[in-house]
């Protein structure tokens, strides 16, 4: 389903890897990028014209929150959040029963980005753990890069390179824009590719 909230109390967790490999309920590395609602009564980056609300349609905090990605005991999360509205992102992390680490921070390049007091040229994502997760030390990179802006709320090749050298398969990617190789997507926004894996439901709390 991907950013139309309609079928979540209906969807299934994924039974089987597309490759036809082991069967893969639970993921020990995901990404999600949800789209968040803001408070319209509020002035915030991105609120207006060229913002989420236009673009796709948006989950309020409790809808997220009541989200319960498939994920392994031991797993990392990476949970991207706009700048106004990095608390509510970590009232996400606990509510998915990881526990936050630290902030991985993109720095936009090019145009300025827009904004009500400063110009959003960087993007935050909230990195998590569940279980024992460590990220070996020879593989530890910056928690910062620069990369290009891309379309709206897409995200860079370099993040998932990051992402794919220091955290384990197998993978899965919320709310994806697109897909790729040896990830699991979730998301119709993600145009269907022969390279890639399968298309994997979610399910909110309470879904039979």
């Amino acid at each position: 389903m991907g950013r139309d909230r309609g079928r979540l109390g209906s969807a299934r967790p994924a039974r089987a890897d597309a490759h036809g490999g082991d069967p893969v309920t639970t993921y020990r590395t995901i990404v999600a990028d949800p789209p968040w609602r803001y408070d319209t009564t509020r002035p915030l980056a991105g609120s207006k014209r060229g913002g989420a609300e236009y673009q796709y349609p948006t989950l309020a905090l409790a809808e997220i929150a009541a989200l319960r990605p498939p994920a392994a005991d031991d797993a990392h999360l990476y949970l991207w959040a706009t700048n106004p509205l990095l608390f509510e992102a970590r009232e996400v992390v606990t509510a998915w029963g990881f526990r936050y680490v630290t902030l991985l921070t993109w720095h936009k390049l090019g145009a300025p980005g827009m904004g009500f007091y400063f110009r959003g040229d960087t993007e935050h994502v909230l990195f998590a753990v569940r279980g024992k997760a460590p990220i070996d030390p020879a593989l530890r990179v910056s928690n910062h890069f620069a990369a290009p802006r891309t379309g709206h709320s897409a995200k860079p090749d370099r993040f998932y390179e990051i992402v794919e050298h220091v955290s384990p398969e197998p993978r899965l990617e919320m709310f994806a824009r697109r897909r790729r190789v040896g990830w699991d997507v979730w998301g119709d926004e993600a145009p269907p590719e022969a390279e890639a894996r399968t298309q994997v439901p979610l399910f909110a709390e309470g879904a039979a």
